[in-house]
């Protein structure tokens, strides 16, 4: 069956870096597009990074532009997420996920990593 397990995670202070790694099994990350979400308790889920076309096509989403990087390693089947500059705002639960590239729906989903930013 499909996993993704998430690493990384951890405390930091601000401005703080950390680097989060999902493991896929089951599942070949570049037959479809991959993706990085977090959620804090009483919000919903936010998309973070996608990244797809073997790697070629990433990008992070506006509240995190410019300070996080998705990246990939097809040879490892694992998907990361550089997280630089951050921010106490940034406290969350990220989860790794496999998206359709049609429509970006989320197919599966990992347990999460917990990212907590704070002095």
């Amino acid at each position: 069956q499909v996993q993704l397990v998430e690493s990384g995670g951890g405390s930091v202070q601000p401005g703080g870096s950390l680097k989060l790694s999902c493991a896929v099994s089951g599942y070949t990350i570049t037959s479809n597009c991959m993706g990085w979400f977090r959620q804090v308790p009483g919000k919903e889920r936010e998309g973070v990074a996608r990244i797809y076309n073997l790697g070629r096509i990433a990008y992070a989403f506006d509240s995190v532009k410019g300070r996080f990087t998705v990246s990939q390693d097809n040879a490892a089947n694992t998907v990361s997420l550089q997280m630089n500059s951050l921010r106490p705002e940034d406290t969350a639960m990220y989860y790794c996920a496999v998206l359709s590239c049609s429509n970006w729906v989320t197919l599966y989903w990992g347990q999460g990593t917990q990212v907590t930013v704070s002095s």
